[in-house]
């Protein structure tokens, strides 16, 4: 096993501008968090900035441990696919239960999204004898 003064000076440079990009990455990430002023707005903040964070940091270890050991970079690339498909569906869940709990509260937060809504046609559409109907979003 090599040590950190064993590293070549490219290989220094890269990997501390890799950790630098994703802490940068990270903190926008959790500014965008404390910004923004609903919940639905919070979720997303994080997930990109965090994600992408964690990536460019996986990269640096990545290309550490490849350097300093001679062993796999199996750790990294498992936490990189269990975050890569834990995150979306977490947050997917979050705000489903949120919109849910809004809606049975009485306030639906997706109604004045859209000015126009779309329209569905009917059959009788085609003759000219009906107009078309607006849709609910179920």
């Amino acid at each position: 096993m090599s040590t950190i003064e064993d590293l070549p000076l490219w290989a220094a440079i890269l990997i501390s501008a890799l950790l630098v990009t994703g802490s940068g990455l990270a903190l926008i990430g959790s500014i965008g968090l404390l910004r923004f002023k609903t919940f639905y707005e919070r979720v997303h903040a994080p997930t990109l900035g965090t994600t992408m964070g964690l990536f460019t940091i996986l990269a640096a270890s990545m290309l550490y441990f490849s350097l300093t050991q001679t062993r796999a970079v199996v750790h990294e690339v498992l936490i990189g696919i269990f975050v890569t498909t834990t995150t979306p569906v977490t947050f997917m869940l979050l705000v489903q239960a949120t919109l849910y709990r809004d809606r049975f509260e009485g306030s639906d937060p997706l109604s004045g999204l859209s000015a126009e809504q779309p329209r569905s046609r009917t059959p009788d559409d085609a003759n000219g004898s009906a107009t078309p109907r607006r849709t609910t979003g179920s």
